[in-house]
């Protein structure tokens, strides 16, 4: 039997920047509900919803203090319910992010640790190494920068233990050896499912478990670390244990879906987050981290194509996402950036398996150089002001009108300043021009979900001279990543991302033949 989500095209809703409903300058669930039917005109099959479960949004909501609420920011549980009724009725599912690996220290368990040093079994708590502790436990670093140690302060005022984050100080990481700890997950997920969420993307899946003597690290450079794969403080083989748990529980709830955030090196360690008793999807971010060359760009799906194959899953595709930044400015900004970026994502959805797209994506929304006074990714401090962290992907999106805020929201004062030459972006002047990114992508949906060309699970792939070539039966998407023109194959044209010229495919553009 195929599941739902087997082809699906995911939107991931960033609740902050869709649509502000009540003026607080920050967008709301209210205002996800009130953008649905402009989803259901995209043609998408399901959301996902970043956090907005209770915070002190010291990491935009990653730091969760109550795992069963939504946060007031937000709205509350009636408005997540109004939303789920609302996306149901309109045959478009609901999956929400899931933060297992730490908490906030917020969270009433972190706040008992702090008080009560014989309450911190739920967290990884020990003491330094050197001269009275004064170093931390080892020379792990975070993945924000700097150490992943803090010292906590004893109830008498006592320099005491080191708890362990491999994200900002305000996200402690929880101890998976300690029962409570699944005990409660199961809660979380039963809360939300019997609400009728429709699954959960994963965060940091492949984190969560630790070896339990916490052993230094080779590599402690950012920069290398991200080719390594000698780092304790991810993949660790007891994390499918967590998984398999997971699993459990959501096969209580047969049309439920898990997508894991699996940052890993080789298609065996990717592929085992994907048996049949683990994810029922994992991100593999291979697309995402290619560049706009042919060869780069068919290594990156032949990778993602092998790793799920190994463990007879689905394949999952994405090409931007809230950590990332935007694809019209990754590939180079300007007119080229958006015609690359049309042309993958024509690319992207010619293949088998799941999709996502990222909010504003649809629109052709480049990454924002954001003044530095506004910026409120821990990441910018965590790193001294070194990296500028990950709001410049984050702005809202415009919706109408010609001047901040477009619509977005009744304030101009928004969470994240917008920038002023959007007036050519918002939805309302994309909507009246056919030649438009958003027209495009609604019909590169459209026809993706209507056409019997995309039921065709087997595919092949190649590319030569600077042009991509994948076919699907019948389909043919050639994309053509080279500096020259080059001829166009027979065939019928469903959709170009671009104009073609005297029988030709232009540098950077991509078409659907068949």
């Amino acid at each position: 039997m195929r599941r739902w989500w087997a082809d699906a095209v995911f939107y991931q809703v960033y609740p902050r920047s869709f649509a502000d409903s009540n003026g607080d300058g920050v967008g709301d669930l209210a205002g996800v509900t009130a953008g649905l039917d402009y989803l259901v005109a995209l043609g998408v099959d399901a959301l996902w919803l970043n956090p907005v479960m209770v915070s002190p949004m010291a990491d935009h909501g990653y730091d969760v203090a109550d795992p069963r609420d939504v946060d007031p920011l937000f709205g509350d549980l009636d408005a997540l319910d109004e939303l789920l009724d609302a996306a149901h009725a309109r045959g478009i599912r609901v999956t929400m992010d899931l933060v297992p690996n730490h908490t906030s220290s917020a969270h009433p368990w972190f706040v008992e640790a702090l008080a009560d040093p014989h309450r911190r079994e739920r967290y990884i708590f020990r003491d330094g190494r050197g001269p009275g502790g004064a170093a931390p436990p080892n020379n792990w670093v975070s993945v924000f920068g700097g150490p992943a140690w803090t010292r906590d302060t004893e109830p008498d005022g006592s320099p005491g233990q080191w708890y362990l984050h491999l994200f900002d100080p305000a996200q402690p990481d929880l101890n998976w050896n300690h029962p409570e700890v699944f005990e409660d997950l199961e809660k979380t997920l039963r809360f939300w499912l019997d609400r009728g969420v429709d699954g959960f993307r994963i965060d940091v899946a492949h984190g969560m478990a630790k070896p339990p003597e916490l052993p230094d690290m080779a590599v402690t450079d950012t920069a290398l670390l991200r080719n390594s794969d000698d780092d304790p403080r991810f993949d660790n083989e007891s994390v499918h244990d967590i998984h398999r748990f997971i699993r459990t529980v959501l096969d209580d709830y047969p049309d439920a879906v898990a997508v894991g955030e699996v940052w890993v090196h080789g298609n065996e360690r990717f592929a085992m987050y994907l048996r049949p008793d683990e994810l029922h999807l994992g991100f593999n971010f291979r697309l995402v981290q290619a560049d706009f060359d042919a060869d780069e760009i068919h290594a990156a799906i032949d990778n993602a194509l092998a790793a799920a194959a190994l463990a007879g899953a689905t394949p999952t595709w994405t090409l931007s996402n809230h950590d990332v930044e935007r694809e019209v400015t990754r590939y180079g900004g300007g007119v080229r950036g958006l015609a690359r970026a049309r042309a993958m994502a024509l690319v992207m959805l010619a293949l088998p398996g799941a999709v996502f797209v990222y909010n504003g994506e649809e629109l052709g929304l480049p990454n924002v150089e954001l003044p530095d006074a506004v910026l409120q990714d821990p990441v910018w401090e965590r790193s001294g002001h070194t990296e500028r962290g990950r709001d410049g992907c984050r702005v809202p999106m415009p919706w109408s009108g010609d001047v901040p805020p477009f619509g977005f929201s009744s304030t101009a004062d928004t969470w994240l300043p917008m920038p002023a030459e959007w007036a050519s972006l918002t939805v309302q002047r994309q909507l009246t021009d056919p030649a438009s990114t958003l027209n495009f992508y609604r019909r590169a949906i459209q026809l993706r979900a209507g056409r019997t060309e995309f039921d065709d699970v087997g595919i092949d792939l190649s590319s030569a001279d600077g042009v991509l070539t994948v076919r699907r039966g019948p389909l043919r998407c050639l994309l053509n990543a080279g500096a020259d023109p080059v001829p166009l194959p027979p065939g019928q044209v469903l959709l170009s991302s671009g104009e073609l010229a005297d029988g030709t495919l232009p540098p950077d553009t991509a078409v659907w033949l068949v």
